[in-house]
């Protein structure tokens, strides 16, 4: 990966951005209109100036977790198992659930301008060795964004981590819970290798990790959950093995509704975990109202060598458009402490269906006006 430098702090985001009809879900496009859709987004992100770009995930139909479910063998579609899906538990539901009706009946905890968030997702069951058979649509994926970006060696794809496909599956075919989540991993590997040896970079997005602190590890405690986390961590990393560091970049965030996140589990608590993962870079939240004040951690915490931290400078979770200014002072507040070669500016969350597109835009547009102002300041 390109790093920033004292006078050159490079920008990116987490992948997901609003499609040109405002939804984030995908209709009956053929491939000559998802081409003419990348083309798109591919010239505004370069118009607005980000540095490291991807294709919006539109050849994913703007979902991280469903582009996968027809990519694996072994897996029976069933209706989930009982009770509230995991999406809907939690101590923040418990908490503040006058808010959450509330904001359910006004379809307000994500931006939907015609309904387009799926209310409920496929549930799957393991019945037989799991396997991957999504090679063709990869390369379609692949080839659409090359055919639009040309040889841009900075340019990524997005894919997902074992432990955020686990949540919607569940396993009647291996011995244990940790086979289960490493044939995961096993058959993920194909995905991530094509990526890479496609010559992108490879984004692991992993955002159910610990957004499930909220939903069973606070009942687990923090040390059982943490074995929880590790073991997944395992199995990424075996996926990930013999695959080139510096061509991976990982994103962790604590889930994207609007709603108080007052007990998403602390940075602090986790950092270490998210360490041990095999990448160059790091996407963390470090912009919206619950985990800001989080970038003291790198003060207590050394990033390792040749590490790359990616924060969060602008955030899905506000309407309100960040200052440039205040986007130039969060990065000089990182590159402080962990220098400006260790830092790219980056974005708490995908935007599509979460943000209207006008301020998805225009908060991409204050991001690379605030790292140019950054860099113009030297650092």
């Amino acid at each position: 990966m390109k790093r920033s430098s004292s006078t050159k702090i490079l920008t990116t985001h987490v992948g997901s951005l609003p499609r040109p009809d405002g939804t984030d879900r995908a209709g009956n496009e053929d491939e000559a209109t998802i081409r003419e859709m990348v083309k798109g987004v591919v010239a505004r992100q370069r118009d607005i100036g980000i540095d490291v770009i991807n294709e919006g995930e539109y050849t994913k139909g703007g979902d991280w977790l469903s582009y996968v479910d027809n990519r694996f063998g072994g897996f029976t579609a069933r209706p989930p198992a009982g009770g509230t899906p995991v999406i809907l538990q939690g101590k923040d539901r418990e908490e503040f659930a006058d808010f959450y009706r509330y904001a359910t009946a006004r379809g307000s905890l994500f931006y939907e301008p015609a309904g387009q968030i799926k209310q409920a997702r496929p549930h799957w069951v393991a019945t037989a060795p799991v396997t991957y058979r999504g090679s063709e649509a990869l390369k379609k994926e692949i080839d659409i964004f090359r055919s639009v970006v040309g040889p841009d060696s900075e340019a990524f794809i997005t894919t997902t981590a074992p432990a955020s496909l686990e949540p919607y599956r569940r396993n009647e075919y291996y011995k244990t819970q940790e086979e289960f989540i490493f044939a995961l991993a096993e058959a993920m590997r194909t995905e991530y290798r094509t990526i890479v040896e496609a010559g992108f970079i490879l984004q692991i997005d992993d955002a159910w990790l610990v957004a499930l602190w909220d939903r069973i590890g606070i009942a687990m405690g923090l040390d059982a959950f943490r074995r929880y986390c590790e073991m997944r961590i395992d199995a990424l990393n075996h996926a990930l093995r013999d695959l080139p560091e510096d061509r991976i970049r990982y994103h962790l965030c604590w889930g994207s509704w609007h709603g108080p996140h007052a007990h998403d589990i602390e940075l602090a608590k986790i950092v270490d975990l998210m360490l041990k993962v095999r990448a160059q870079g790091y996407l963390i939240e470090a912009a919206n109202a619950r985990h800001e004040h989080e970038y003291a951690v790198w003060e207590r915490v050394k990033l390792p060598a040749g590490k790359i931290l990616i924060p969060g400078m602008i955030s899905h979770a506000t309407d309100g458009i960040e200052h440039p200014e205040l986007v130039a002072q969060r990065i000089r507040r990182f590159a402080g402490i962990v220098g400006p070669e260790n830092v790219i500016a980056g974005t708490d969350c995908g935007f599509g269906g979460r943000t209207h597109p006008q301020i998805a835009w225009a908060k991409l547009q204050a991001l690379a006006q605030g790292a140019a102002l950054a860099g113009k300041a030297g650092l």
